[in-house]
């Protein structure tokens, strides 16, 4: 069987998915399958592009419909059948080490769910770059020059103070996260829903900090729109309220406290209120300042 099935939910921009797909295709360790799903992209250079593949490991599908990118990313979870999963974003790129990064970590820790492997993030244009929203990441994750692992509790109340993961860049045990799932109807905290889950069962994720990740962070992304205009945070809001009653009702005090509080979460709208005001959308300072304030 393949050791890992890279998983490339895809609409967008088509340079940017060929480069993700080619460096997959360019990884050191081999034992895997690339899985692209197209989500119905009006144009048909993406069939084009991998039609002239001739690498049996990967595979390409355009959906009959528009599934949306919760649908299609459930579409995809769903058929991945190796050991581990990678469900990559269709912007970034995996460096060479990638598959070798996460593939060891699953081989040393024989609970390990999760592995978050060093991520660099990039720009449109692929020049490195450190914007304040991952300055905070960066700050909040844990620091190590050796392999951490979380779990529980711990790993819970981390997450709920500030998601300093890159979901695109996690691998995953398949079995664990299919039984998971992507969550229907939540758009922007999905990825947060999902390691929340893993914790809440007792799974562990491996911190290792080699870099093997670039993530590309642009503002033409769905999550800034969304947080611009609000509603991206009105989400969270009831995603947090019900995180705090769900752990509180466990007994882990400090995650539903960090639940209750989702500061970084506070921050963020915060951060964005005077480029509302800027762009002259009056209605989304409002959402923003509600959310602030709590």
């Amino acid at each position: 069987m393949t050791a890992v099935d890279v998983m490339l939910p895809y609409y967008g921009d088509v340079e940017q998915m060929k480069a993700a797909a080619r460096s997959v295709m360019a990884q050191h360790f081999k034992d895997w399958r690339l899985h692209v799903f197209d989500d119905g992209y009006p144009s048909p250079e993406p069939e084009q592009f991998f039609a002239g593949i001739d690498d049996p490991r990967v595979s390409y599908q355009k959906n009959e419909q528009n599934l949306g990118a919760n649908g299609n990313y459930r579409k995809a979870l769903a058929q991945a059948q190796a050991p581990f999963v990678v469900i990559m974003g269709a912007d970034d790129i995996m460096l060479p080490n990638y598959l070798d990064v996460v593939v060891r970590s699953f081989e040393a820790h024989a609970q390990a769910v999760i592995v978050q492997p060093g991520v660099q993030v990039i720009d449109e244009n692929g020049s490195a770059v450190m914007p304040l929203v991952d300055r905070v990441k960066k700050a909040c994750a844990p620091r190590s020059v050796t392999p951490v692992v979380l779990s529980h509790e711990q790993l819970a109340a981390s997450l709920l103070r500030a998601n300093w993961t890159y979901f695109p860049s996690l691998a995953w045990r398949t079995e664990t996260v299919q039984q998971i799932g992507f969550t229907e109807g939540l758009d922007v905290v999905q990825d947060l829903a999902m390691l929340l889950d893993v914790a809440d069962r007792g799974g562990e994720l491996v911190v290792d900090p080699e870099l093997a990740f670039l993530y590309r962070r642009h503002s033409a992304s769905d999550s800034s729109v969304r947080a611009l205009d609000g509603r991206r945070f009105e989400e969270e809001r009831r995603f947090f309220q019900r995180q705090s009653e769900r752990f509180r009702a466990r007994g882990w005090e400090k995650a539903a406290r960090a639940a209750n509080m989702h500061l970084m979460s506070r921050l963020n709208a915060g951060s964005l209120v005077f480029k509302a005001l800027s762009s002259g959308q009056g209605a989304s300072v409002q959402k923003l300042l509600k959310h602030v304030v709590g």
